[in-house]
């Protein structure tokens, strides 16, 4: 049976309570990382992807190791480069097989003698924070995971290529093989596993990044610190998560 507390005079309680609080306060706190300081323990990531038109040189390696990494077919792709060429005529955009082969120099006669400016614009899937082709899917195949990827169900997709249509950035497609719709992952099946998506490992220029907006080390969160980036058909509002920098205005 336990006994009773003894009385303790009011004096040497508040001794004792201020000595314990100061013994407290002489003990270092736990050591905290300093992505718990800064996004707490439970936080997610938040990835973006980084494209640098003036480092891009249209070789299409980029598209090649897409294709490879996540077997998409023939005449479909997750990625592709176009090539923009303004003259005083207009603006000429081509994409030979995506550009898996790079580009041809020759171009249609006229355009390389009125030729302003020339640029090559990777495009892919925007993984919007508001994606419109997640709002037209009729049976919810097409969802927002938790980390922000956009991603396709492939046990729920009926193939009705709304989503198709309902993107604005032409990023989606029937996949002729699994007859369900199709897109550009960012990977995810790599960067759940802390590993980088394929294109950006093989770009020779750099011209691709990937990385976590919360981690201020990252080379996408270094180009989001500066507020010196584009984002394709902004007035849209889907809110893309892909920021080009020095992307040309006439770009669409």
């Amino acid at each position: 049976m336990n006994n009773p507390p003894s009385e303790i005079p009011r004096r040497a309680f508040i001794e004792r309570l201020l000595t314990g609080s100061l013994l407290v306060m002489a003990c270092p706190w736990p050591d905290v990382s300093a992505s718990e300081r800064r996004t707490g323990p439970n936080d997610r990531p938040n990835y973006a992807f980084v494209i640098d038109v003036d480092e891009c040189i249209g070789c299409g390696k980029c598209v090649a190791a897409c294709k490879r990494e996540n077997d998409v077919p023939d005449k479909v792709t997750r990625t592709w480069v176009e090539r923009y060429v303004a003259t005083n005529r207009g603006i000429y955009v081509d994409s030979p097989g995506a550009g898996i082969d790079g580009f041809p120099e020759e171009v249609p006669e006229g355009i390389a003698e009125s030729a302003m400016w020339a640029a090559f614009v990777p495009k892919l899937c925007n993984h919007c924070k508001e994606p419109p082709c997640v709002q037209v899917c009729p049976v919810g195949a097409t969802f927002r995971s938790p980390e922000g990827f956009v991603l396709v169900d492939p046990e729920h997709c009926i193939a009705c290529g709304y989503c198709v249509q309902g993107c604005p950035y032409g990023a989606r497609f029937i996949n002729p093989i699994t007859h369900i719709a199709d897109k550009c992952t960012w990977c995810y099946h790599r960067v759940t596993r802390d590993l980088l998506p394929a294109c950006v490992t093989v770009c020779p220029t750099g011209a691709r990044r990937f990385g976590d907006l919360n981690d201020p080390e990252s080379p996408a969160a270094r180009v989001f610190a500066t507020d010196d980036y584009s984002v394709l058909k902004p007035v849209m509002h889907t809110g893309s998560m892909c920021f080009y920098v020095n992307l040309p205005r006439e770009v669409v």
